[in-house]
């Protein structure tokens, strides 16, 4: 799975596939001297209002995310085996 990182002003918000339509409202905002927009949430939620404005410093960074593996199970020992001894 591909998770993408916004940070913006030193803050990290993390985001769902695909980014393009939400890049561009930010590049729009920024070349109009400033604007709110939307973070989408990467689950569920109502999102969260920023404001951009040019000079402010943003970061994008694309990170891959495996699942979760399931643990190996742990060797079961057996107890009865034990009072032969």
């Amino acid at each position: 799975m591909i998770v993408h990182r916004l940070t913006v002003d030193g803050k990290d918000y993390f985001l769902p596939d695909p980014v393009d339509g939400l890049r561009a409202q930010i590049l729009e905002a920024v070349r109009a001297g400033g604007g709110y927009v939307t973070i989408p949430p990467l689950r569920s939620g109502p999102g969260v209002d920023v404001l951009f404005s040019p000079g402010m410093p943003v970061t994008w960074a694309q990170i891959e995310v495996d699942a979760p593996q399931a643990r190996p199970e742990e060797p079961r020992v057996d107890i009865d085996s034990f009072d032969a001894l």
